[in-house]
């Protein structure tokens, strides 16, 4: 079974952790180290999935669900999802696009978003078909043939070189004359000499589901409490007293998700309002508000939400 498929392959240390893996829980795959571990931590946190993970294992169980943690490369999660060893994954869109196995994308996590691009070096200032039937070194064989394919002519094939690391230096090497990498801030393509070409896709961290997993509704509350924490922190309450005269103005201000809520006060002429705000326009909300003669004015973050699908 899978369980014994896992145990025998890169989860060999779950069967140092009784009772170890079995049937009866979900597997989620989450990145073991690297750019996305520390905010996928953070969002498991979240969403509630508690575990403790041992020094030097691999896997760790939720304490209040019968759910597991893998910890694995972030390369080989989509594919440990495609084939049902594991129920849902986290990873990056560009690792779904190069492996092309048949998942469920549930959610966009907005974290790790990055450009999976075409770079040469700067003083070459050149188009993208100009690379095609050339050298090009990258970590992306599948997404990066499929691009150069419709540059190419007859007998000219693209050198795919496939490279795991450090694939910004094989052009300074005289491996490549050019790669495909992905670009987060740009700091390490332009350290290595090297321009951003064309953008072959845009990427970020996303939920994946094994479209067969056994376990659905398991599968539905996770995505729930994932889509909860993304809301709640994408959006603030504010709270406030405002003169019944004013009312109108500062309800315009704060429409809320719904409606705001509205409540009087021991003083008749006053009411507290509460709405939700985005929270990348909570400061300037609060600077309307204030012009319009609302007082008390609070702001509170949220620490999980359910708004519905």
């Amino acid at each position: 079974g899978a369980a014994g498929a896992l145990c025998a392959g890169p989860f060999a240390q779950c069967q140092t952790d009784a009772p170890g893996v079995n049937k009866d829980r979900l597997l989620i795959g989450v990145p073991k180290k690297g750019r996305l571990y520390k905010q996928v931590s953070e969002m498991l946190a979240g969403a509630g999935i508690e575990y403790v993970r041992q020094e030097r294992l691999d896997i760790a169980h939720c304490l209040e669900m019968p759910i597991s943690i893998v910890f694995l490369p972030a390369k080989d999660i989509a594919t440990y999802v495609g084939e049902g060893e594991v129920d849902l994954g986290i990873t990056g869109e560009d690792v779904v696009a190069e492996t092309g196995v048949d998942v469920q994308v549930l959610l966009q996590l907005g974290i790790g978003k990055c450009n999976l691009s075409v770079q040469a070096p700067q003083h070459m200032n050149v188009e993208p078909q100009a690379l095609a039937g050339k050298r090009i070194a990258t970590s992306f064989p599948n997404l990066t043939r499929q691009f150069f394919e419709k540059f190419e002519q007859p007998g000219s094939a693209t050198e795919i070189r496939c490279i795991s690391g450090s694939v910004e230096a094989s052009v300074g090497l005289g491996l490549a004359d050019g790669i495909v990498d992905l670009v987060e801030t740009g700091t390490t393509m332009r350290a290595a000499g090297l321009d951003e070409v064309s953008v072959i896709m845009k990427s970020q961290a996303v939920l994946i589901a094994n479209p067969h997993t056994k376990h659905p509704e398991l599968v539905e509350v996770i995505r729930k409490r994932f889509m909860g924490y993304l809301m709640a922190r994408s959006w603030v309450m504010i709270t406030y007293n405002v003169h019944r005269m004013n009312k109108k103005r500062a309800e315009e201000i704060t429409p809320g998700k719904t409606s705001p809520s509205v409540m009087p006060l021991e003083d008749m002429n006053w009411v507290a309002v509460s709405s939700l705000v985005p929270r990348n326009k909570a400061a300037s909300v609060m600077d309307e508000l204030e012009a319009v003669g609302a007082r008390d004015i609070l702001l509170t973050s949220l620490l999980s939400t359910r708004m519905g699908s």
